[in-house]
């Protein structure tokens, strides 16, 4: 999992049945969640965040996957980019996932872990989920930003030719030139970062991973 800069998060409540709600409704935004429940929240974009690879977007889909195009059940989510970018990411539906909302001042997220992951990452430390979410440990999410703060996120991808940018552990952030250089930096090529979710290990459940600008 990722410890995140924006840690600790005040509020972490969980969704109910989200996946069961993704599939009777065909899909769901970012946006639309935020206004099912209301939440206070301003949003003018989000931030795709994918184990310290990040990209900004104006929005994400979330939608269940076709059951006969795949050997096992799956969720996607679509992010809805900034210029020509193509980001999006396929999950192992098999698995426990529960998905929360996270809070603080400035921002708010929805992250998605599941107890595999959970289990084999940070029960050693954290008594559930909900405190390592809180604590900022969780591999997959979409940040919310507005105002400003969005506009921060979002300069820092505008105009150049790389499709994401990556947070170190140490909290930096690097923002390679372009897509040639992010995958220099993450030592893979576009075509087997897709098929192997990016070296994910099993437990993460993530099946498939594109990253990519045209």
């Amino acid at each position: 999992m990722s410890a995140d800069d924006e840690q600790p998060w005040e509020n972490v409540s969980q969704f109910p049945d989200f996946l069961d709600h993704l599939h009777n409704q065909g899909g769901a935004t970012v946006s639309g969640i935020i206004d099912r429940i209301d939440a206070d929240v301003d949003m003018d974009g989000v931030v795709y965040h994918d184990r310290g690879i990040r990209s900004p977007g104006y929005d994400a889909t979330f939608v269940p996957e076709q059951e006969e195009s795949r050997m096992r059940p799956a969720f996607s989510v679509e992010l809805h980019t900034v210029g020509p970018r193509s980001i999006w990411a396929v999950f192992d539906a098999t698995l426990s996932w529960d998905f929360y909302l996270l809070e603080t001042d400035d921002i708010a997220a929805i992250a998605w872990v599941s107890d595999e992951e959970y289990n084999a990452e940070e029960a050693g430390m954290f008594l559930s989920k909900h405190e390592a979410l809180a604590a900022g440990r969780f591999s997959f999410g979409t940040f919310i930003y507005g105002g400003e703060e969005w506009q921060e996120q979002r300069d820092l991808i505008d105009g150049t030719d790389t499709p994401a940018f990556l947070q170190r552990d140490d909290g930096s952030t690097l923002v390679p030139t372009s897509q040639s250089d992010f995958y220099n930096v993450v030592n893979s090529t576009p075509e087997d970062f897709r098929t192997n979710g990016g070296g994910a290990p099993a437990h993460l459940g993530l099946l498939e991973l594109e990253v990519t600008i045209d």
